[in-house]
């Protein structure tokens, strides 16, 4: 990131304060990230975003009181809203679905180790989705589970005319991101180059009018249920 810009303001979310500190001393550690606020439960959070107007809120999924998808959707009602970067421990991914869904950027595990959660914050500053491999094959598990909410109200018949728009190309990587794969091993699944799957990656969020590599995911499992 340019060292001249202004350092993205990170608004850090979690009813464990021992988390809270841990992740305010590796974010403030790095000279173009900054914590701005800290908040215990999710009717907090929504307070200190809206007085502090953060880049990145980093948010647990589960607390007491609001939940984190509940404060996700509030907060992203809001003009020019902050990324929301969820963090879980997949003990609630039903939630975590819910999240992407209302519009949050991505999700990193508690444990991730914290050059990976630092890279995960400059990424959704910058617009862009994060979802780790392991990650997305998870919650995919979940979601496409017999009694997942997400496949009862799922659409087969939508979902493959969502995908006829695909090239063979595209509908390729579609399933490469399915299979839980990150783009290194897409191109070396299909022979091609990083730069090309992220190209092809790129065609499917504008053409299947996602936000995500998990809504992407869904989308392929749907259609092949």
């Amino acid at each position: 990131m340019d060292s001249e810009r202004e350092p993205v303001r990170v608004v850090i979310v979690d009813d464990d304060q021992l988390v809270r500190v841990v992740l305010r001393l590796v974010v403030d550690g790095e000279p173009d990230l900054t914590v701005v606020a800290e908040a215990a439960d999710g009717d907090a959070a929504i307070t200190v975003v809206d007085e502090q107007r953060p880049d990145v809120v980093l948010m647990d999924v589960r607390m007491p009181g609001r939940d984190g998808l509940s404060a996700t959707r509030e907060i992203l009602t809001r003009r020019a809203p902050p990324r929301v970067l969820m963090l879980t421990t997949f003990d609630s991914d039903d939630l975590v679905l819910g999240a992407l869904e209302a519009g949050a950027l991505g999700f990193v595990l508690k444990d991730t180790p914290p050059p990976r959660i630092l890279d995960a914050v400059r990424t959704v500053a910058e617009g862009n989705p994060v979802l780790s491999p392991t990650a997305t094959a998870r919650v995919i598990a979940a979601a496409t589970g017999p009694r997942s909410s997400y496949t009862r109200d799922s659409s087969r018949e939508a979902a493959r005319k969502q995908l006829a728009a695909l090239t063979e190309r595209e509908l390729e990587t579609a399933r490469a991101i399915a299979d839980g794969l990150g783009n290194p091993e897409i191109a070396r699944r299909l022979h091609i180059s990083i730069a090309t799957v992220k190209a092809h990656t790129g065609n499917l969020f504008a053409k299947l009018a996602v936000e995500n590599r998990v809504q992407i995911a869904l989308l392929v499992r749907d259609a092949e249920e």
